[in-house]
């Protein structure tokens, strides 16, 4: 996986956490070098295994997993010629020791966990070794009984100990008026008196060292100096043959290296495997069923960082559509349904249970490709949207059918009419491509175009009216809306200046300029001033025998629904469109007509198959002109745009299909 998609979803911290959750050095090390699998097979096999494990630890069984300490050194050295200590000896036991109780304990377990116990019992016995260190070593110290020359030395040690211990008793009674203290001192491993100065003439021996005030000297007793050398000597024997018998433990734990590592790496994949149980415990993670197909239906979905805190999300995707445009006020939670769906994924592929409902479907994904945040930097010189269409190059490098594309604020950062350009012609290549696609967005032709294209679906975030509050509940299915002009009234907005906006909004800025800031140059409504006097009729004969010669190449007959008209082949963009333009949007690949004039955001609305959209005057062209349609300047368009509920209630015209716009015609006499 691309390792600013991980870096962006938070995995690293997924990392940590289940770091934290393992005992060993081993599980630590596994968690750390995680990685999502793309392997579906593989995947469910983790999750099962990871379910189990679970389970087990849910019933409240407390399994032994082994601490491995002091392990990772003896793994390092083994084989190296390192020479181990007794300390490494006493470790490699409890190691030994901790391994048959685990292989014990599991075995028990087959039944309730039969995947998890194949782990343990794939481990290895190795009761010989484990003997031969507890007889030679017990307490960190080499015993006696190790071999047979160390008994010896050491029974000798022990009688030139006791002679040494009555010559000192002797001494001390004999000199104690002249000794500083009535204590024993060590000097270079030399037992020596304390004797004043002023009578070290009156001890037999060697001065080893004195007092830092002068006062006291160390003597050693010229009565101990053959049985001192005598001990030394007998030391270094025992050193020797100590050595010899950690010599002898090492080349026997080498000759068992294969098992003490397989053991080893057996028990670090255990401790990751209950790490990941014991993480799933603290989010209440439950296993999903995986696929390859790009299905995705999950509920009570929850980010795992935040917890009981989130409103649960459910979420579907791969069925009737493959794309999602999910829309709604700032705030309302769309990135956070974003990462959610994100970091869910690569913790399911990385076999972690996700915090979902039971029952839920996964789809496993070769690369997840996210453009989450504007990644503008300072350093780098690069501005948000470039920053965005950097991403989305990075993005159209990889997508397939096997990538999961999530992006934030699709067509920010630029004009707003070809951010959605682009944007829209992105949505339409990543669904050629056949990847998997949740976008967010504020715009409405991107809602439309959701709307009207097969594969792509609308989503919002549910948001209160009333209170205006966010509620955070994804609805598949609807559009949603930015919600602008009630937060800003909500934060204080002055009530005069959202009414004006939105009348400007609506209306256009062109014909509501206020007089002082009004140009010289008149503006021109390009639309009819006023209606004509003459009857509905008359207007409907005329638009009948105007619109015939337009239209002569059409055949007798109504065309097909379905049927889709065709792009003009060399239409330049309109710099300005009049109502009753016949208008095409490519993106949709339909015609219409224009209803309402071009708004403050540069929207025109237009009549698609009898409902209104707003669509930017960046995406249209003109198709054919409202004097070409109607001819002369006595053409009422409001009755041609009629509702379809009027028309029906004035029963006065019957249909007929004209250049693919709906014209309702008087019958026949």
């Amino acid at each position: 996986m691309n390792e600013n998609t991980l870096n962006s979803l938070g995995y690293p911290q997924i990392q940590k956490n289940l770091a934290a959750c393992a005992i060993t050095y081993l599980g630590k090390r596994y968690a750390i070098d995680m990685n999502p699998m793309v392997d579906a097979h593989l995947i469910q096999m983790r999750l099962e295994e990871t379910a189990e494990a679970a389970a087990l630890i849910r019933f409240g069984a407390s399994v032994p997993i082994p601490s491995l300490e002091g392990m990772e050194t003896i793994m390092d050295l083994l084989g190296t010629g390192y020479l181990f200590s007794e300390r490494d000896f006493s470790h490699l036991a409890q190691f030994l020791r901790s391994c048959a109780q685990l292989m014990k304990y599991m075995e028990g377990k087959s039944e309730a966990a039969p995947t998890v116990s194949r782990y343990a019992s794939s481990m290895m016995g190795m009761d010989s070794l484990l003997s031969e260190i507890e007889r030679c070593i017990h307490s960190g110290r080499i015993q006696d009984q190790a071999s047979k020359e160390l008994v010896r030395i050491r029974k000798k040690m022990t009688v030139n100990e006791e002679r040494m211990k009555r010559k000192l008793d002797s001494l001390v009674s004999k000199h104690r008026s002249i000794m500083q203290e009535n204590v024993i001192s060590q000097r270079g491993g030399r037992t020596v008196l304390p004797i004043k100065k002023e009578f070290r003439k009156h001890v037999k021996g060697s001065v080893l060292d004195e007092s830092g005030s002068g006062q006291t000297v160390y003597i050693e007793p010229a009565e101990l100096v053959g049985l001192q050398m005598e001990l030394a000597s007998l030391q270094a024997e025992e050193s020797r043959e100590e050595m010899k018998i950690l010599g002898d433990l090492t080349s026997l734990a080498e000759s068992y290296s294969r098992e003490i590592a397989l053991n080893t790496e057996t028990i670090g994949i255990l401790d990751f495997l209950f790490a990941k149980a014991k993480y799933a415990a603290t989010m209440d993670g439950r296993m999903v069923c995986v696929n390859a197909d790009g299905r995705v239906r999950i509920q009570n979905a929850r980010h795992p960082f935040m917890g009981a805190s989130m409103v649960p999300l459910d979420f579907a995707i791969g069925q009737t559509y493959s794309s999602l445009i999910i829309t709604g006020p700032n705030t309302g939670g769309k990135t956070v349904a974003l990462k959610t769906l994100g970091l869910l994924t690569l913790m399911m592929q990385s076999g972690l249970l996700v915090p979902v409902a039971e029952g839920g479907e996964m789809a496993v994904y070769h690369e997840v490709a996210v453009d989450i945040g504007d990644g503008q930097s300072l350093e780098q010189a690069l501005s948000t949207f470039s920053a965005h269409i950097r991403n989305m190059i990075g993005i159209l490098e990889q997508a397939n059918s096997a990538t999961l594309v999530l992006i934030d604020e699709m067509a920010s950062g630029t004009d707003p009419g070809e951010g959605v350009g682009l944007s829209i012609a992105m949505l339409e290549e990543l669904h050629h491509r056949g990847a998997t696609v949740v976008a967010t967005t504020h715009f409405g032709e991107i809602k439309h175009f959701a709307a009207a294209t097969p594969g792509f679906e609308n989503a919002r975030m549910e948001f209160d009216t009333v209170t205006l509050q966010p509620l955070y509940r994804l609805r598949i299915g609807e559009a949603g809306e930015s919600y602008a002009y009630s937060i800003a009234l909500k934060l204080g907005m002055p009530q005069r200046i959202i009414e004006r906006s939105k009348v400007v909004s609506d209306q256009g800025v062109s014909q509501h300029v206020s007089p002082s800031l009004t140009p010289s140059v008149p503006i021109v409504n390009s639309a009819p001033s006023q209606k004509s006097s003459t009857t509905e009729q008359e207007h409907m004969n005329k638009i009948k025998n105007r619109l015939r010669p337009v239209n002569s190449s059409i055949q007798t007959g109504t065309r097909k629904q379905s049927e889709q008209p065709a792009a003009p082949e060399s239409s330049a963009p309109a710099k300005a469109f009049r109502k009753g333009d016949r208008v095409y949007a490519a993106y949709l690949n339909q015609s219409g007509i224009v209803c309402d004039l071009e708004d403050s955001r540069g929207n025109i609305g237009v009549m698609l198959r009898g409902r209104k959209v707003k669509i930017h005057k960046k995406r249209l062209t003109l198709h054919i002109s409202a004097d070409q349609l109607y001819p002369g300047d006595d053409y009422d368009l409001d009755i041609v745009l009629e509702t379809k509920e009027n028309r029906k209630k004035r029963k006065l015209m019957s249909r007929k299909h004209v250049e693919g716009l709906m014209i309702e015609l008087p019958p026949e006499e």
